[in-house]
């Protein structure tokens, strides 16, 4: 099992945000708790200095008590209260909301050790706190020893709510036992020999960590708002410089990613000086990590003169905007070859699977879409297993993009991924130990087969991009396999689907890329450069002249034709 956590970033040091945290701006639209989908997904704004971050406390608490471990009554050391769906966060501040789930994960990942030091400095066994309040005193006790338990600053002469004097009344109790809860944190440094409590975690969990608060940032170019040749003349005209490859990149510096023509990668603390170019806050660049665009990126050589594309899965608004783009690129820029006309690829949509939105969710989502420019997106609100595979608005329907639910197992940074990407908030305890537990591995691994052999039921279906973040076999190769064996038992009258490899244009300039492709498979690894994914790419045979023929002018000199014009267009 691969173990993974993600960056630590505390709410230390009065709240103060980090330079990171700031480069990190796409909203789930689907996600119970905000960010919200309203908002521009390459914008986080600056966090609002009249709120009260104790609200931040009760949201992480919240978190904490519905995430950690039941370890059943004969081994719980401290009670949490009754655990209850958190359905909306109390601060509507984009970066306290975000602080919020950053604090619940740290004091996830430390669960052991602050019990151990509200155990072993008499705190728990004082009383002072009844359970129902734990979980606050477990977040809590986490940021006061990450200031070495010195007290915070606090709004003076403010009236405060009720829930918030809560925050009060605990943080003042542990500040009366400070002095023995930080002997009781010497003693277990001492006992373990920590230089630090970070010792305390895994090799392989802290080097994860390390990566995840150091990734450079990436962005796609949004072709529905802007161009290349424009964004490169802004960007140089902002003192911006290109270098050939992401171990150059300092400063106002970027570079062209190797295998997604329209991404650009910026330096880990480039944020802020994107932010004054416009670019981002005119929607013309998205940041997004890359691990997401391959996905998209992946379909863009089976793009044919007509037919559908249909997503599903998880992932946020960018993604399928992103979808949208590469669509709208393919079109514009390949109107001379031969039966892509620009008729036909201006009739192809994107229809998106929203089974699990609200209806609200859903408006959302269509705003965001509509801000970015797409005009050729569909929501449909079933979910993909519940759709008829002889549906009358799927008929045209020949690509689909499959991005399930998975362990995150190659993302360095799950906090800030499952909070942009929709990712599944109950995977928070998991991630925190760094290994997802056996049953919930088996849980998205029958999720994924499911997802994936409806999808190769679709009759008219012709490829099916499979796209998931995870380093385990189990829901990787296995899972395609798996259904591609049981594709071949249900004696269908539908031609059979067989792996291709991915194709991504610029992947015979990879140097140095952490990247393994086996057969038909396409694997990024977790790198200092990027989060990694898993790609397959499973293509309908074809038998009979006249799809054979078709096959031929749509996938082998199309698709040739549409990498050299894309590889020229795209070139700096």
């Amino acid at each position: 099992m691969v173990k993974q956590v993600a960056s630590r970033r505390a709410l230390s040091r009065s709240f103060t945000h980090s330079s990171r945290n700031s480069s990190s701006p796409l909203a789930p639209w689907t996600s119970p708790s905000p960010p919200t989908m309203g908002q521009d997904p390459s914008f986080v704004p600056e966090w609002d200095p009249s709120s009260d971050p104790g609200h931040v406390y009760l949201d992480a608490a919240a978190i904490f008590r519905n995430a950690q471990q039941d370890k059943g009554a004969a081994h719980q050391l401290i009670g949490y209260g009754k655990k209850s769906k958190v359905t909306a966060l109390k601060v509507k501040d984009e970066v306290w909301q975000r602080r919020a789930y950053e604090l619940a994960f740290n004091a996830l990942k430390y669960q052991e050790m602050l019990e151990d030091i509200m155990i072993n400095s008499s705190f728990y066994s004082s009383k002072l706190v009844p359970d129902e309040q734990m979980s606050l005193v477990a977040v809590m006790l986490y940021d006061l020893q990450d200031r070495n338990f010195l007290q915070r600053e606090r709004p003076a002469n403010r009236d405060m709510p009720e829930e918030v004097a809560q925050v009060r009344d605990v943080e003042n109790c542990l500040l009366r036992f400070k002095t023995k809860l930080a002997a009781a944190l010497a003693r277990c440094r001492i006992e373990h020999n920590l230089l630090s409590i970070d010792c305390m975690l895994p090799e392989s969990v802290r080097l994860s960590q390390e990566r995840g608060s150091n990734l450079p940032i990436h962005t796609w170019i949004n072709t529905l708002r802007t161009s290349r040749q424009e964004v490169c003349e802004v960007l140089k005209s902002a003192g911006f410089s290109r270098v050939n490859s992401v171990a150059q990149l300092k400063g106002r510096t970027f570079c062209e990613d190797l295998h997604c023509l329209d991404l650009l990668v910026f330096p880990t603390g480039a944020k802020q000086e994107l932010d004054k170019t416009n670019l981002l806050k005119d929607r013309k660049l998205v940041i997004q990590d890359k691990a997401c665009c391959m996905g998209p990126w992946a379909l863009h050589p089976w793009l044919g003169p007509d037919g559908d594309v249909m997503m599903a899965g998880s992932f946020s608004a960018a993604t399928v905007a992103h979808t949208a783009a590469i669509i709208h690129s393919t079109h514009t820029h390949t109107h001379d070859i031969p039966h892509t006309g620009k008729e036909a690829f201006s009739g192809m949509r994107v229809l998106v699977c929203v089974g699990e939105c609200s209806s609200v969710q859903r408006e959302e989502l269509q705003e965001v879409l509509g801000s970015m420019g797409c005009s050729n997106v569909k929501l449909l609100p079933e979910a993909l297993h519940t759709l008829d595979v002889c549906d009358t608005r799927l008929q045209k329907v020949q690509l689909i993009l499959l991005t399930p639910q998975c362990s995150l197992s190659a993302v360095s940074n799950p906090v800030e991924y499952l909070l942009q990407e929709n990712g599944d908030k109950e995977l928070l305890q998991d991630l925190s130990q760094g290994a997802v537990s056996q049953s919930r591995l088996h849980t998205l691994v029958s999720e994924q087969k499911r997802d994936l052999r409806h999808a190769l039921g679709f009759p008219k279906v012709r490829v099916v991009v499979y796209s998931i973040c995870s380093l385990l076999p189990e829901e990787n190769e296995d899972v395609v396999r798996s259904v591609l064996t049981l594709a071949e038992q249900d004696n269908s009258k539908l031609q059979p689907f067989t792996l291709s490899p991915p194709s991504f244009p610029l992947c015979n300039k990879d140097e140095g890329n952490e990247v393994v492709e086996k057969a038909n498979f396409f694997r990024l690894q977790t790198s200092d450069q990027s989060n990694g994914c898993f790609l397959a790419v499973l293509t309908r045979q074809v038998c009979s002249r006249h799809h054979a023929h078709i096959s031929t002018s749509l996938h082998t000199p199309c698709e040739t034709r549409i990498n050299q014009i894309l590889s020229k267009h795209f070139h700096i």
